[in-house]
């Protein structure tokens, strides 16, 4: 029965992951309807304000009657509450499943246990903890959101294989390959914000919008504690909305947003990202920037590529405990990803 269950709830995963980077501050859901061993309708949110996945997935099934006495699995407590659209507690008790089976519950106070209690109210069984760490892994940007009300911190760089991340002149093209570059791209699209400090933004002259991929431009963040950043620079170029984090100006021209934060205080400034609905943040770069959310211990995870080459000299990388046995291939880089307390 256990096993059942895990093999159900994987496809509810499977789903809740394509919308990725469409949903904040919404979580990931999927939803699985099975009668007699058999998928008979699944979905997924695939969009703020639109069907939630347990909608999308009755809307599935073209015998509703089917649902009566089926089990319905899902990776996350289906909300109680109104707010974009109706209740899916109440969706699913008008067609009387005889189960849920779900992975997580939802942290968010308006639900926190209220959907599951709903269910119950009606005698439908409920199963909770269904793969749940798994299930912690798929919804990591929302639990930090409900728990510390605070972005998503995400830290990116590539380093060589002796251990620098640039030269000894600053300049880092490219240490990653093609795929590797393309991939951050990806990443870019998946989350809500990217974020520099003012001498990457300098050096690098960066667009920090994605082109290798198909989505969303992310909100640009600058830190510029002092206003360095030099007038003709590509991030204050275009319509894209930036935020450029300082101590002397509170002002606005056109999309681009000049914040004053006075004393400059990095934990300051990702609650201020928050409140400005900013749930995940992509930070890469710079070398002063990565290390100061380091030593403030402000991140949630690390992504970091090591490629073939060697520069003998330069800039060394972030200070962070790799375990070298376990990566992921990406042609000739190999690509760490370390979670902040795993």
């Amino acid at each position: 029965m256990i096993k059942k269950h895990k093999k159900y709830i994987q496809r509810t995963f499977f789903l809740a992951k394509k919308g990725l980077g469409k949903v904040f501050p919404n979580p990931l859901v999927g939803c699985v309807i099975v009668k007699n061993n058999k998928i008979i309708g699944e979905g997924y949110h695939k969009k703020y304000g639109d069907n939630h996945a347990e909608v999308n997935a009755i809307n599935s099934v073209k015998d509703k009657k089917q649902i009566n006495g089926s089990s319905v699995y899902i990776n996350l407590e289906p909300c109680s509450h109104y707010g974009k659209t109706p209740p899916c507690a109440d969706r699913l008790i008008m067609h009387k499943p005889k189960e849920v089976i779900i992975s997580n519950i939802d942290l968010n106070p308006k639900v926190n246990g209220k959907g599951i209690k709903k269910l119950m109210a009606k005698n439908i069984k409920v199963i909770e903890g269904v793969e749940e760490n798994a299930g912690k892994i798929i919804n990591k940007r929302f639990f930090v959101n409900q728990k510390n009300k605070l972005p998503y911190i995400i830290l990116k760089w590539a380093q060589t294989q002796d251990g620098f991340i640039a030269r000894q002149n600053g300049e880092s093209k490219w240490i990653s390959n093609l795929f590797s570059r393309k991939l951050v791209h990806k990443w870019r699209s998946e989350e809500k914000g990217i974020l520099v400090g003012v001498n990457t933004a300098n050096i690098d002259n960066p667009k920090l919008n994605v082109r290798h991929w198909a989505g969303k431009n992310p909100v640009r963040i600058i830190l510029d504690p002092h206003n360095k950043l030099i007038k003709n620079q590509k991030v204050l170029k275009g319509n894209l909305s930036t935020l450029i984090y300082n101590i002397k100006h509170n002002k606005k021209t056109k999309n681009k947003y000049f914040v004053k934060t006075n004393p400059f205080n990095l934990f300051k400034i990702f609650s201020d990202l928050y409140k400005r609905g900013i749930t995940s943040v992509l930070v890469e770069g710079g070398l002063s920037t990565i290390n100061h959310i380091l030593s403030n211990n402000l991140w949630n995870e690390a992504r970091v590529f090591i490629s073939e080459k060697k520069f003998t000299r330069g800039i060394k990388a972030p200070k962070l405990k790799i375990n070298k046995n376990k990566y992921i291939t990406i042609k000739d880089d190999k690509l760490y990803i370390i979670r902040n307390g795993s």
